[in-house]
């Protein structure tokens, strides 16, 4: 059925039709495990995703949704971009953020760039309505509905708003026209009690004069004339025309508030539209300024590379950084060049690595053996070692310490301290353990042969100096933990036995300690590659014979009560946020003190009872973890 008022068409066959042609599809949500890029520590990792409400969230696994995501990108305004080569890859770009994801078959690949496409479309806000207006009139007509969807300027498209304006006014003043006819007619049916049904000619007359009205017809001359020109109607009755007469007062208002408004807004798109023409001019400007400057970049860059033959013939080795695509791999875009240079990098740097090993191993070996109280760092060492020892003696009450890890005789203690905006807290921990002594402890904590066996955190290490049999000047590299830089440290480590008659004995059969301090040594690198640590660290271990022995009887290990006390002051240089720093310090410490203990345990368990004898392999060496 089709209605006609004025010069407006509504069809509903075509807006039924439109309707079912084009049904508005909700963007569907989509969640499930992709893989995504890490980093080159880690690669390619197993992530929880959910696409929901124009954002992409990622989660590490699915049970940690409801502890919130660990990063979330819009993807009403991404790229979805994928792989040329690798079918199950695909990437997710917005601005300077790029989401590398891989899925485990081609399939769930397709519905996942289908779902975010889904979610672009709907906010782009262009959905297409539920009926389609046709606006003709006797002069002007408009284009299709389809023709919305074409790429135009603003300008256009601004004329077009004013081209629907006029057609919408025009047909306001025929409807309005038609509501002052009803008016008019209907002050002359007031008083009348017959309907316009054709009883008298004068009412016909008025009737016919309203529908001439709605028809764009002329002004009534004669009954008679009236009567030849038009029609009858006898649907038009008399409370028509009175309903209708009534809303003649209050069209006229919302009319002339309709054509104020829209030329305000008019006005105001006008304007836009000039705001946005001085602002293309401004970047028009901008952007030949930029290109100027690039020009007389690469025209310095070309004089340079002319003027310097030699270096610009020089191979250049070439280090490779990015995503995914360059790693080895089928899918790298890594040239044979690239590849090379970047591979006979890191076998150049092994080999610096190697020639630096053997230069201070025949150092080692040519040095004159000196007693260690001539060295210049050995009254520093004499002295901070006792300091460190009546520093671990001291107690944790005051309130001065805060627990802050407790698990069985392992307790943890803290001092918050900031130097810098660098957190240096101190750190105090006291243990017990059984079955071993506090010589094998404090061997095992200092000895260069074993410790990658238990620290996990180190990746290489390199004695440079030796003072003493035992004393050594260590120079350690630590593994990266992205997103923070490697870190390295070099100190001296000092290990002695106290002597028996010193009060911290005490009650103890004997007592060993191990003082790390951070030092300075001419052998030091000092590429400036690694952020350096600054440390200094203290382990104290005292043995105590619990439960006692009778006159006569052997020692066993099941008699053995080691008593720790470690105490720290960490200084990481560089910057790191300081919640971050205590929050690694509570995980880590009571880890690596745990698994420190528990090693010494498992490596003296079946080995003879030593008090003292304990000694390292080489003192020239390089490990490498």
């Amino acid at each position: 059925m089709a209605e006609d008022y004025g010069c407006v068409t509504l069809s509903d066959e075509d807006s039924e039709d439109d309707a079912h042609s084009h049904p508005h599809r909700q963007p569907i949500e989509l969640q499930g495990t992709v893989s995504k890029w890490t980093n080159y520590i880690h690669g390619w990792q197993n992530r929880y995703m959910v696409l929901k409400d124009g954002t992409m969230s990622y989660y590490r696994n699915q049970n940690e949704t409801a502890f919130g995501c660990r990063g979330s990108i819009s993807v009403k305004k991404a790229h979805v971009k994928p792989h040329e080569i690798d079918e199950c890859r695909f990437d997710v770009c917005l601005n300077d953020c790029v989401w590398y994801l891989r899925t485990a078959t081609e399939e769930e690949k397709h519905q996942w760039v289908d779902a975010i496409e889904q979610h672009r479309h709907e906010s782009d806000g262009l959905r297409r309505h539920g009926s389609a207006i046709s606006l003709t009139s006797n002069t002007l007509s408009t284009t299709s509905g389809s023709s919305i969807k074409k790429s135009k300027g603003l300008r256009e498209k601004l004329c077009e708003v004013d081209t629907y304006r006029d057609i919408l006014i025009r047909q306001m003043d025929a409807l309005q026209s038609y509501f002052d006819a009803c008016a008019e007619t209907a002050k002359d049916l007031k008083n009348e009690e017959a309907t316009c049904n054709g009883h008298e000619p004068e009412q016909e007359i008025g009737v016919e004069a309203a529908v001439a009205a709605v028809e764009g017809g002329p002004s009534i001359e004669s009954p008679q004339a009236q009567r030849k020109k038009f029609p009858q109607h006898p649907h038009i009755t008399k409370d028509i025309l009175l309903k209708h007469g009534m809303y003649a007062l209050d069209f006229r208002g919302e009319a002339l508030t309709f054509k104020a408004t829209t030329v305000g807004i008019l006005t105001t798109l006008s304007h836009c539209v000039e705001v946005m023409n001085q602002r293309e001019e401004s970047f028009k400007r901008r952007l030949e300024r930029e290109a100027e400057k690039r020009r007389r970049l690469e025209d310095e860059l070309l004089h340079l590379a002319a003027n310097s033959p030699q270096e610009a013939s020089a191979p250049r080795r070439v280090m490779v950084l990015g995503g995914p695509d360059f790693e080895e791999g089928p899918h790298s875009v890594i040239g044979e060049d690239e590849f090379f240079d970047a591979v006979e990098s890191a076998l150049d740097k092994m080999d610096e690595e190697e020639e630096f090993r053997e230069r201070l191993r025949q150092k080692q070996l040519a040095a004159p053996r000196k007693p260690a109280a001539t060295h210049p760092l050995w009254p520093q060492i004499e002295k901070l070692t006792m300091e460190q020892l009546g520093y671990a003696q001291q107690g944790v009450e005051g309130g001065v310490w805060q627990l802050f890890a407790e698990e069985g005789e392992m307790k943890m203690y803290r001092r918050e301290l900031e130097e810098d905006g660098l957190v240096v807290d101190p750190l105090k921990a006291v243990h017990q353990v059984r079955g071993a002594t506090a010589h094998e402890m404090a061997h095992h904590f200092w000895s260069p042969d074993v410790r990658f066996e238990w620290d996990t955190s180190i990746e290489q290490m390199t004695v440079l100096d030796r003072i003493s049999s035992d004393t050594i000047i260590f120079l350690q590299l630590h593994k990266r933990v992205w997103p923070t830089a490697q870190r390295d440290a070099l100190f001296w480590s000092h290990v002695r036995k106290i002597p028996p008659s010193h009060p911290a004995n005490g009650e103890a059969y004997d007592t060993w300690i191990v003082c790390n301090q951070s030092t300075e040594h001419p052998d030091d690198p000092k590429d400036g590659k690694c952020v350096r640590v600054d440390l200094t660290v203290c382990f104290v271990c005292q043995t105590f014979i619990d439960p006692p022995v009778q006159e006569g009887e052997e020692i066993t290990r099941d008699n053995l009560l080691t008593k720790i006390t470690y105490c720290s002051v960490v200084n990481p240089g560089g910057w790191a946020p300081a919640s971050v720093l205590r929050a690694v310090y509570k995980r880590e410490y009571p880890k690596f003190l745990k698994r420190f203990t528990q090693y010494v345990g498992e490596k003296c368990e079946s080995q003879p009872i030593a008090f003292s004898g304990l000694t390292i392999k080489d003192h020239s060496k390089h490990w490498r973890g």
